[in-house]
């Protein structure tokens, strides 16, 4: 959040005069000093400083330093907004995809996500792919889902690329390519998204798309099942169950076993019975 709103600032400068009371604010809400951010983004807001307007919409958003009030938050976010701000645009489309401050409306949210989109902001080209992929306030198109998803990962945003990978694995919006969709695994596990190296290693352990590698295999699902991913827990300790990757290990397999059972995972729940009768 702090540098977001320190790299707010530094757009600002580099555009035009930030004022003397945006910059207070700034500090001061560096600082934790809320009550006086609030105070001074708010006269500079008055002023009609878009970064001013759309960092008060943050504050009433979060309800730092004041009550919480989603309805204003997206009254200034739509001051910003008009002035062509990609982040408020954003905001204001994810007030109405989620209900916040305003009456639900796919349809609204879809226009704001475009407007932003449009000006290259990734997570705004993420959400838009979404509400193509679900068919949320225009209808379902798998083919600008993807050119949205792709957009946004072409930025580096991990989900995004993540979710590319998906529709290349699965022929969505694209034609299927094993290679394309290990591509963009590939990113977004670098980039620590838990799905993603969890799809990595049943690329590799599978031999789709890449070569066979159990060891590649290995190295993915445990990365993902130390996040917590409870279908790579149960890989891993399948890994461990057969050899496959690293030493066979019946300690190692059920202790991932019942990692994974412990979050309701139903086949390492089977698993670990299986391991514990031939105790």
């Amino acid at each position: 959040v702090k540098r977001l709103l320190i790299a707010l600032a530094l757009l600002a400068a580099s555009a035009a005069e930030v004022g003397a009371d945006f910059k207070t604010g700034l500090w001061a809400y560096l600082r934790g000093d809320y009550a006086t951010a609030f105070e001074e983004f708010k006269a500079a807001a008055g002023e009609g400083n878009p970064v001013a307007q759309f960092n008060l919409g943050h504050i009433y958003a979060n309800g730092e330093g004041i009550a919480k009030d989603e309805a204003e938050a997206v009254k200034w976010y739509r001051k910003a907004a008009g002035q062509g701000d990609a982040l408020a645009q954003y905001q204001i489309g994810r007030a109405y995809a989620k209900g916040l401050g305003v009456a639900k409306d796919d349809k609204e949210a879809v226009d704001w996500f475009e407007k932003s989109a449009e000006e290259d902001y990734a997570k705004a080209q993420y959400n838009l792919g979404v509400m193509y992929a679900q068919g949320r306030g225009v209808d379902k198109d798998d083919g600008d889902a993807a050119r949205w998803y792709r957009e946004a990962a072409e930025q580096g945003l991990a989900q995004a690329q993540y979710n590319l990978g998906v529709m290349y694995a699965w022929g969505r919006g694209v034609s299927k390519d094993p290679e394309d969709a290990t591509k963009w695994y590939h990113k977004a596990a670098q980039q620590g998204h838990a799905k993603a190296q969890y799809n990595l290693g049943l690329l590799y352990a599978e031999g789709v798309g890449v070569p066979n590698d159990d060891g590649l295999a290995v190295n993915w699902y445990r990365q993902a099942a130390i996040q917590g991913d409870a279908f790579a827990q149960n890989n891993l300790g399948d890994m461990y169950a057969k050899g496959r990757g690293v030493p066979e290990s019946k300690a190692e397999a059920m202790k991932w076993f019942r990692r994974a059972a412990e979050k309701g995972n139903d086949i390492a729940k089977k698993n670990l019975e299986i391991m514990e009768k031939a105790r």
